[in-house]
């Protein structure tokens, strides 16, 4: 019987649309998923145990995955077992207090006292304790974010993504307590074969390559050779560019790697400095 390595994920929502997106770049290639609970992939050994967001860390630290892919948040409130392998950089959002917007906040002593509706009170609980605040914890597990306009609570403790949730409840968050992101978790407990360690250690190879190229362009230009310096200097590359040769050999070749965020802003200064025949590609995956 082949090895798999079994891979607890979310079965829907965002953090289930982008982890699906990192497997297929990563070239795992999946069997339909729909109302399935374990799915093997066709082309990697690897299956997908697919649960609840809250099921994910204690599923991993008793062995029945090896691995799991869940919000930071998840991991910090169920305080299960596991030690955290890589952040994955995507469903980023953050664990935040909320107020009606109303109300005049002068700080966290405002939550003294306070009633605080949250569907995370483990997190909520050590915060305020680190903060030496008084307050009474109402756990919901559903939507939040109404409490305080139906009178259930006079705050709220919740994720947070663009903040368009707190604004149509009128509601203002006023204190962020947690970054959160999508992580790659194991058991601290559980021993994996040699052979699942393999599977993880080409699968996360892959999930680096992934995030290596994300936010990235290559970008190719000819280049006077008279102007080489000038332009080797404006590149911030990973490591040292490419120069080839052209048929003219007056001019060269160049080839480096950048940050899109920086795109527009360097190649300003390229043109500047005498490059021509500039091309940008995106980059599907970068191995460094």
């Amino acid at each position: 019987m082949e090895t798999r390595l079994r891979i607890a994920v979310q079965s829907k929502g965002r953090l289930y649309d982008e982890t699906m997106e990192l497997l297929g770049e990563a070239g795992v290639k999946l069997t339909a998923v729909k109302r399935t609970l374990l799915v093997p992939s066709r082309n990697f050994p690897v299956e997908l145990l697919f649960l609840r967001d809250d099921d994910i860390p204690h599923s991993v630290a008793s062995g029945i995955a090896d691995i799991g892919i869940v919000g930071l948040n998840e991991v910090m409130e169920k305080d299960a077992d596991v030690e955290i392998l890589k952040n994955l950089g995507f469903s980023r959002c953050r664990l935040s207090l909320a107020i009606p917007q109303r109300i005049e906040y002068n700080g966290l002593q405002w939550f003294n006292g306070r009633k605080i509706a949250t569907s995370y009170p483990i997190i909520l609980e050590k915060f305020l304790k680190e903060n030496n605040i008084s307050a009474d914890i109402h756990v919901i597990t559903g939507s939040v974010e109404i409490a305080p306009g139906i009178g259930l609570a006079d705050a709220i403790f919740d994720i947070v993504s663009s903040g368009s949730t707190l604004v149509s409840n009128n509601l203002v968050e006023v204190e962020k307590v947690v970054e959160s992101q999508a992580v790659l978790i194991c058991s601290k407990k559980a021993q994996i074969s040699t052979e699942k360690q393999a599977i993880l250690n080409e699968l996360m190879f892959r999930f680096d390559a992934v995030k290596a190229a994300d936010g990235k362009k290559y970008i190719l230009m000819n280049v006077p050779k008279d102007k080489l310096n000038d332009v080797l200097a404006e590149l911030p590359g990973i490591k040292s560019p490419t120069i080839l040769p052209l048929a003219n050999d007056q001019w060269c070749s160049v080839h480096t790697v950048i940050e899109e965020k920086r795109f527009w802003e360097i190649i300003g200064r390229l043109r500047t400095a005498g490059a021509e025949g500039i091309l940008a590609l995106d980059i599907e995956k970068m191995i460094i």
